[in-house]
């Protein structure tokens, strides 16, 4: 079967150290290397503010993994993160599919820009200083053809 990506957030207690938290990934990333996975990236969000209280918990250490797998490999780390104390929550998410769309969507709408644009007897690919500048309009240019009096300010 096809490797596929995945997304892995786990919560930690707030009181876990930086070491706690390596040593996690070390346990993580053992499983993953004997189970022919590969981890892509790792995140440490740090300590935030849950959504709502998890035991008695109201803050907890953020880990974010994307994990290149199988099927079989997130279901023994989502068994091994469901016994282990030491972490509150997790959450295993496959996001190759919703990729595939994004990209499929930007390729259509880049080649129907380009269309439009060769349609319309402009080069395909927008030039520099070309089209609507992104930087907002200070006070002074969107009131600039206004004159306010003195009693008209308030």
């Amino acid at each position: 079967m096809a490797d596929r990506q995945y997304e892995l957030v786990y919560i930690l207690p707030p009181d876990t150290t930086e070491d706690q938290v390596n040593e996690l990934h070390g346990q993580l990333e053992a499983v993953i290397s004997r189970m022919n996975g590969r981890i892509e990236k790792t995140e440490n969000w740090g300590r935030r503010k849950l959504a709502y209280e998890i035991g008695h918990h109201k803050e907890g250490v953020y880990v974010l993994e994307v994990i290149d797998g199988s099927g079989d490999l997130m279901k023994e780390l989502d068994r091994r993160l469901r016994v282990m104390d030491q972490v509150i929550r997790h959450l295993v998410v496959r996001v190759d599919e919703e990729k595939k769309v994004v990209d499929r969507t930007r390729t259509k709408r880049q080649s129907d820009s380009e269309r439009r644009r060769v349609k319309r007897g402009l080069p395909p690919q927008r030039q520099p200083g070309e089209g609507r500048s992104r930087e907002t309009d200070d006070e002074d240019t969107v009131y600039s053809g206004l004159e306010i009096g003195p009693d008209e300010g308030a």
